[in-house]
Parts: structure tokens; C-alpha cells; sequence
């Protein structure tokens, strides 16, 4: 364990690897062989259709580089910590998704995020080189902090339209955190990402290069308010945009929705298959696609008085008399005394599931801006602490079209805001009763002196975030109780995570100017982290780097007064203390696959460490030590 996130460019060479071995030599690409192997695919040529900005090379440099960053746990500021699945994170995004590469990799459902829409006037630029020193944190912007690392002060700046790279730093702003949301979406994954008229077009242009232009899906288009707009200079503007892509769209067979409460209430009539497929509308049986006309579906239909009407219809005909005499097709005469064709709509299919429909790129009558302000005031009990909330019906739309409420599935926003990604997921497991679970990341980004937010006493949009999802689980909680008293309901709630620099010390060969020098970090790195860190915090960033999701449940057993941690999966245990006869027992009892422990557990007595390690070997534990 190198104390590492994962390796963007090790990874894409070893999948490349998988794939065409013969196009490397000496553990490196050979181009001009990969060129041979390719043949006719390769586009050779200069002037080739390609999205290109200024720093659009650093930008990919950033997401090459890897961190030493870490996720402190906060349990006293969670939500029912010991039973909690959602996670919320408090860091900049770019640092924490490169954190969960290893954790999360393939393993995210459904991305939803809203990102800053670059107005003109978004402070939003993110400084992706966390970890510069002191010296060039000071040469690059002229200020600097206590510990020389940039964490919490002037993560935003403005983005003015005066400046000359103004689109070309939202570009690099959001290429590496896209890059890196994709690779932790399962292969049947989605993204939506909200954007307006500014960077519509770039947005999609970018989503194409990193997600891959086969994997477009839809360009949404909201409406997010109607009327008003009396003062704009040209066009009052009604809608948004959300864009919509797959990781993989050969992994997604189709899209559909669940009815909403006025699809079913359509659903009125009932006949002798109520039982079993639910009330029914009806649908006029005519095929009006004068556009396609198909003869196979082109015939006469007699009606009782005899008479008969010719006309192209939805089905062939020898299922037409099929449902005909099954009476789910009804002849009858409207209110001009001319006759029609119906066939009946059922609620339910065959097997006893509701109906679903098809999601349309219009949406219309989903929610509006003023309804995202209207939840979040009620929630926070005060208005206007947060610009521009997305309104819950419209995030619960998406993460419908998705996800699926009787899966274990994982949403994702790492522009969380408000929250509003948040409450929307714990509302529809609420009503659909539902497995869902979400990890938002907010970054720690101070509110205005003069905002309500700060007259509220939030110092930070993080603190609205963990506000918004701490009153959300009250109530759906307190409403859970009081609707289930029969039963026992386990109360639910969230982890709360911040990004940190690393718990251990980490080595920097670069400020080795000399012996004395070398002398003075070989005796810092004694003890492999200094002596403020807790155990906790210790356990949670080795679980990290270890590929373990941050939901999972911890055993801790007290032996001779020392911790022992286990995790069931997979079956690994720590303990960060010196390791005894009695730990080593409950180990070889316990039997787990890994022990990971620190190598200053053992004093510098190797002879004691390695009887320790030949006791477990002889029950086929591996043992790690850091």
C-alpha cells in the first residue's frame, strides 16, 4: 500500500494491456505498432475534429496526479452513525472522487450533479494542486496558509467574462472531475449534469470526449419557470438544460419511468381482469402515422349495427379479434354519433408489475425553480440561505430514470450545494420504500457577510448541507415511528466524512538537501504518524486505500485492553497497538483473510514480528504491516 489514490494512467495502460498487448514494448506504448495494429482506425490527420482549449493539457496532468489524502470519519456529527449507509463528505470534489477511486470504482448507479453554471459571475475556479508547498501556493496567488496546504481558505474564486480564458477555466475545471465520476459508474451507469445557455454547448462537446459520443443519451430540456421576465432585453428564458450520457450504453436496455399520482389516476374503469391487471384507460386504436404507412396493418373493422370501418390500425388483425374476444377492445360511438376503436390500457402487466412510461426530453410539468426554493425554506425553517436549490420532483425524475427503488443503488452528487440530492433520495426511499443510497461531497466554501445563510449563523455551504439532511431524517423518522409502531424501524441517517491530508507521515525526498538532513526524516519516521491521530481515523484511511466502501460495518473487540477491528467484507482486521499473545489468538480464531497492523506496534523487535508473522501464515492470515 502505497497511501496513494488509485492510478488514473496505470490503469487505462493495463486495461489497454488486456486488450492489444502487442502494442507495448518495454512495459511502455509503442505508437507507431499501435498504429500498425489499429490500421484505417487511427484519424493521422492535423486538422482533425477535436475539442481544444487553453490548459487543457494541465488539466489532464491534474488528473493524472495521484493523492495522499484521506477521509477523517466524524461520528459525533453523523446522523445514527452505527447503522448509517449514506454518506456525506465535506472536501473539495476533485480531491475526494480521486479518494474514492478505489472504494467506489464501478460501483455508483446514478450521478446527478449541478455544477457552477459560469455566468460570469460564479466564483468557482478550484485550485487542483493541493499539494504544492507553502513557496508555490505563495508564487501562484500571492497568499498562503498556516500548514502551507491549501484546504479551506480561496477554494473559489471568480470566474470573470472579462478574462480572456473565461470558458477555458470551466473547461478545466470540470474535465478531471468528469473523468473521474465516470470511472466510479457501474458499466449500466448514468450522469446528468444540469447546465444552462453559457456552457451548454462546450458541456457537451466535453461530455462526447470524456464519456464517448456513442454513450449520449438526451439533451433534456426543463422548464424551470413560466411568466415573469417582463425585464430581459431580448427573450425571457424559461428553461435549463440537462445532459444525459451512459457509461455504457450497451449495458442499458431501455429507460422508463414510474406512473406518477395523475398517470394513475387515469387508470379509472374496471372489468373481470381487474383482479389481475388493475383498473384500465382507453386509447383511441388508430395508427396516425401517415408519415410511415404500413399495409400489414390496414383492414376492416365491422361494427354491431354491420356496418364496417377501414382505416391502418395499432395492431395486425388477427390480434385485434384476439383482444376482441377477450373484451379488451371496445367499439363504441362518440358523442358526433360516429363509431370508434378503443383498446383498453391496463395499470398492470401480465405478471402483476405497474405500467411505466417512456420519459419524454421535454419536461414541462416536473417541478419548478420556485418549488426547489419553497422545499428548502421549509426544511431550514428560513429562507433564502441557499441560491437556487434544484427542486426535489425534479432530482426524484432522474434518479427514477436511473435507479431502481428495490436495489441497493448508489447516487452520487459531488456538487451537492444544499442537498437537495440528498432529500430527494431519502424521500423516495420513504415513499417507495425503497434501498437507495447517496454520497454527496460539498465543498467547505464560505458564505457572503452579507447572505442569510451568514445572518443564519452558517459559516459554510457544507453546514447548510448537514442542516438540510439532519431535519430531513427528523421528520421522515419521527413519520416512520408514528405510521410503523407494529414493527420495530431502525431510524435512518448519514456518515459525515472530511477530506484531510494524509494521518501518516509522508516522506519528501525533495527537501533532502543533506546528511543532517536525511537524518532528521529518517528519525521523524519512527513512528509512521505523529502522535495527535487517533485510532479511528487511522483504521477509516487504511479501509480507504484498501478498496472498503465507507458504508461498512466495523466489529471491535476489547482484548487485554487493546482494539481489534474486523470487517466481514472483506475479512480483514486491524489493530494498531502492540500485538500480544491473546490479539494473535483472536486472530487465528476470528481467521481473516489480511491483518494489517503498524510496524511500530513491534518496538523494532523483529524477532518478536516475525514469530507473529509465521503464526498467522500458519493459518493462512496475510499479514501487512505500515
Amino acid at each position: 500500500m502505497d497511501g496513494k489514490s488509485k492510478d488514473i494512467s496505470l490503469d487505462i495502460i493495463e486495461k489497454l494491456k488486456a486488450i492489444i498487448p502487442g502494442a507495448f514494448a518495454e512495459e511502455k506504448i509503442n505508437i507507431e505498432q499501435l498504429k500498425q495494429i489499429l490500421g484505417d482506425s487511427v484519424n493521422n490527420d492535423a486538422e482533425r475534429y477535436q475539442l481544444s482549449w487553453a490548459g487543457k493539457n494541465d488539466a489532464y496532468k491534474i488528473l493524472q496526479t495521484s493523492t495522499t489524502s484521506t477521509l477523517n470519519p466524524k461520528p459525533s456529527e453523523s446522523i445514527n452513525w452505527e447503522h448509517a449507509s449514506n454518506i456525506f463528505i465535506e472536501g473539495e470534489n476533485l480531491e475526494v472522487l480521486k479518494v474514492l477511486q478505489k472504494s467506489y470504482y464501478g460501483k455508483i448507479k446514478v450521478i446527478c450533479i449541478d455544477p457552477p453554471y459560469n455566468t460570469g459571475s460564479d466564483s468557482f475556479i478550484y485550485p487542483d494542486k493541493f499539494s504544492e508547498s507553502k513557496e508555490e501556493y505563495f508564487i501562484r496567488i500571492g497568499d498562503k496558509d498556516d500548514e502551507g496546504y491549501l484546504m479551506k481558505e480561496g477554494l473559489f474564486r471568480p470566474n470573470r467574462k472579462e478574462n480572456g480564458q473565461f470558458h477555458s477555466n470551466w473547461l478545466s475545471m470540470m474535465l478531471p472531475r468528469l473523468f473521474l465520476a465516470r470511472n466510479l459508474l457501474k458499466d449500466d451507469g448514468l450522469i446528468f449534469v444540469h447546465i444552462d445557455d453559457n456552457e451548454i454547448t462546450n458541456l457537451r462537446l466535453l461530455m462526447n470526449e470524456v464519456f464517448g459520443e456513442e454513450n449520449y443519451i438526451q439533451e433534456i430540456v426543463w422548464q424551470r419557470h413560466a411568466g415573469g421576465g417582463n425585464d430581459s432585453k431580448y427573450f425571457a428564458i424559461d428553461h435549463e438544460y440537462i445532459l444525459c450520457y451512459a457509461k455504457n450504453i450497451s449495458s442499458i436496455d431501455k429507460l422508463r419511468m414510474p406512473l406518477s399520482t395523475n398517470d394513475i389516476h387515469q387508470y379509472k374503469q374496471k372489468d373481470r381482469y381487474f383482479d389481475t391487471l388493475g383498473p384500465y384507460k382507453t386509447k383511441s386504436f388508430l395508427r396516425m402515422r401517415p408519415d410511415d404507412p404500413r399495409p400489414g396493418l390496414q383492414y376492416s373493422i365491422t361494427c354491431p349495427d354491420g356496418s364496417k370501418i377501414f382505416n391502418e390500425w395499432k395492431w395486425e388483425e388477427i390480434s385485434f379479434l384476439k383482444a376482441l374476444e377477450e373484451d379488451k377492445v371496445i367499439i363504441r360511438k362518440d358523442d358526433k354519433d360516429k363509431w370508434i376503436v378503443e383498446y383498453k390500457l391496463y395499470l398492470n402487466s401480465a405478471d402483476g408489475k405497474k405500467k411505466e412510461k417512456v420519459p419524454r426530453s421535454l419536461f414541462q410539468n416536473e417541478a419548478r425553480n420556485s418549488q426547489g426554493k419553497q422545499t428548502l425554506t421549509k426544511v431550514m425553517g428560513k429562507a433564502n440561505v441557499f441560491n437556487n436549490p434544484k427542486p426535489i420532483e425534479l432530482l426524484k425524475t432522474l434518479i427514477n430514470l436511473g435507479s431502481s427503488h428495490d436495489t441497493s443503488d448508489i447516487i452520487l452528487d459531488f456538487f451537492a450545494g444544499s442537498g437537495s440530492t440528498g432529500q430527494a433520495v431519502l424521500e423516495l426511499n420513504n415513499e417507495t420504500n425503497g434501498n437507495r443510497k447517496f454520497i454527496l461531497v460539498q465543498m467547505p466554501e464560505k458564505t457572503q457577510d452579507s447572505s442569510e445563510a451568514f445572518k443564519a449563523g452558517y459559516r459554510y455551504i457544507s453546514e447548510i448541507t448537514i442542516k438540510r439532511l439532519s431535519n430531513v431524517l427528523t421528520q421522515i423518522n419521527k413519520q416512520r415511528k408514528s405510521q410503523f409502531e407494529f414493527k420495530k424501524t431502525m431510524d435512518q441517517g448519514f456518515r459525515f466524512f472530511s477530506l484531510a491530508n494524509s494521518n501518516f507521515k509522508i516522506w519528501r525526498g525533495r527537501h533532502i538537501a543533506s546528511i543532517e538532513d536525511l537524518k532528521t526524516q529518517v528519525e521523524i519516521f519512527k513512528k509512521s504518524h505523529p502522535d495527535n491521530i487517533n485510532e479511528l481515523q487511522i483504521l477509516w484511511e487504511l479501509m480507504i486505500k484498501s478498496g472498503i466502501c465507507l458504508d461498512i460495518d466495523i466489529n471491535e473487540t476489547n482484548v487485554d485492553g487493546k482494539s481489534v477491528y474486523f470487517i466481514e467484507k472483506p475479512n480483514v482486521a486491524f489493530c494498531f497497538t502492540d500485538i500480544t499473545d491473546s490479539i494473535v489468538k483472536e486472530l487465528i480464531a476470528f481467521k481473516p483473510s489480511q491483518f494489517i497492523c503498524l510496524d511500530s506496534a513491534f518496538n523494532n523487535e523483529d524477532c518478536a514480528k516475525t514469530n507473529i508473522i509465521l503464526k498467522l501464515q500458519e493459518n493462512d492470515i496475510e499479514f501487512k504491516s505500515i
